[in-house]
């Protein structure tokens, strides 16, 4: 993490600077904003920055915003002026920190604003054979594509390359490529000359020279804009770029990962994304599977972010209820680990008593999520669930899983497509899950019409 500490503060900063470096920070100094506007600009980069609150900091945030530099700001200060605190915050500033230091509190800041401290945490052998490949080709320079729904932590599997690399200890930078609008990503990429454009108040390195020696993540490269493609394609074969407005190519030294939550194949295909591009930076592709067809990651990650907001809330750590679990095991997680943690954090919060129980298990809007409102066809299959998970104590895995899936199917009427999506497993596990069954005997519930899910009987029919 690199931290830029802006202000002398009567030397306190001094105390804060060893703290933040053990803690793994790498950390330059600026005396005033001028001198902080000229490291940003000139590739040493910030991850944060640790501002004196007597200077002005409203003033920083909107020359940042005006040269679309994106940092955080901490602010702090050798009092505990509450006045001035609250309006480094209303500035702009993501929190103050009093000085003397506290060495705890200056950690947890380096590690809550940098989100340094985002773990991998599997179980699963889905997951697992993705890691086992990411440390197999993590020491090499290879271009590395990694791919997955929204959600499933391709930004953490990237990191965890990185810092199994020969560059761990050199910068990984990260760009959104679908945050950006597109005519100011090519400059955020490779920089830019004073007087480029309108804007261009000074030189600006991108995140290409930013980078170099280390990785750079581009994320969604998928968004990127077919014309500034080519410019990235002879980046990474040549090993220089074009700053916009330069006159001479720069050489640039870093190992490129990407991540697309988008088929890319499909992408070419429609003309949106260039098949060399695609070549170059595909050379691994590291496929994370949903949350879904990983079970074992479910509660392995549940159980992780209840000890992670438990401690940053204050609160006990409560163990998960064995109902809560089923709840938890059984929801298809479109939004993957992120929606899972979200639900955990919402979890933390509102349980009482011992457990975690499945009341505490909520929707963003504060529905039970086993209660929330289901089609017919899963209700039913809800249903059918719970009453084989009653009679689960002296049977294998393998015949209660035969069992949920045929009662699944059952209620579906036989559409499997319903049913896997229930079951929260793809269409082909389905298939071949059904055909093993078949070979060994056991009918199974024809297909019924496509789409259809099982008629209720109304009320006082």
């Amino acid at each position: 993490m690199r931290l830029l500490i802006v202000g002398t503060l009567k030397g306190q900063l001094t105390t804060a600077t060893k703290i933040a470096m053990e803690n793994g920070a790498t950390v330059t100094h600026a005396e005033d904003l001028e001198q902080a506007m000229r490291v940003l600009r000139g590739g040493k980069g910030a991850d944060l920055l640790l501002v004196d609150v007597a200077l002005d900091i409203r003033d920083l945030v909107m020359r940042l915003e005006a040269e679309h530099i994106h940092a955080p700001i901490v602010a702090c200060g050798i009092t505990n002026d509450a006045r001035a605190a609250v309006a480094a915050i209303h500035a702009g500033a993501k929190e103050y920190i009093p000085l003397p230091p506290d060495p705890e509190l200056i950690a947890a800041v380096l590690a809550a604003v940098a989100n340094d401290a985002r773990e991998l945490i599997y179980r699963d052998e889905a997951m697992a054979k993705v890691v086992k490949l990411a440390q197999q080709i993590a020491g090499s320079d290879a271009s590395v594509m990694v791919t997955g729904e929204s959600g499933t932590g391709k930004e953490v599997l990237a990191r965890y390359v990185h810092t199994r690399s020969a560059r761990a200890k050199r910068p990984f930078i990260s760009i959104n490529c679908a945050a950006i609008p597109e005519h100011l990503l090519e400059s955020e990429l490779f920089g830019h000359e004073k007087g480029a454009f309108t804007g261009a108040v000074a030189r600006r390195i991108g995140k290409f020279e930013e980078a170099t020696g280390g990785t750079l993540l581009l994320d969604e490269i998928s968004e990127m804009d077919v014309r500034l493609q080519s410019k990235l394609l002879r980046a990474i074969q040549e090993r220089v770029i074009d700053r916009v407005g330069g006159t001479k190519p720069v050489p640039v030294d870093i190992r490129i990962i990407a991540t697309s939550n988008r088929n890319l194949a499909d992408a070419v295909r429609e003309g949106t994304f260039r098949e060399d591009l695609l070549f170059r930076l595909n050379v691994v592709n590291l496929k994370i599977p949903p949350l879904r067809e990983r079970p074992l990651d479910i509660l392995e990650l549940a159980l992780h972010f209840v000890k992670k907001y438990a401690e940053a809330n204050g609160v006990p750590v409560r163990p998960i209820s064995a109902d809560a679990r089923r709840v938890l095991s059984t929801n298809r997680w479109q939004g993957n680990v992120r929606e899972l943690e979200n639900t955990m954090h919402r979890a933390v919060l509102m349980a009482q008593g011992d457990e975690i129980g499945p009341d505490a298990i909520l929707t963003p809007d504060g529905d039970r999520l086993d209660l929330a409102k289901t089609p017919p066809a899963v209700a039913h299959a809800t249903m059918a669930a719970e009453q084989v998970t009653r009679a689960l104590v002296g049977r294998t895995v393998a015949d209660v899983e035969r069992d949920l899936i045929l009662e699944t199917l059952k209620h579906c009427l036989g559409n499997r497509t319903h049913a896997a999506n229930i079951l929260g497993i793809s269409i082909r596990t389905l298939r071949n899950k059904l055909n093993e069954y078949s070979d060994g005997g056991i009918p199974i519930t024809p297909a019924g019409t496509p789409g259809e899910y099982p008629r209720m009987p109304m009320v006082g029919a």
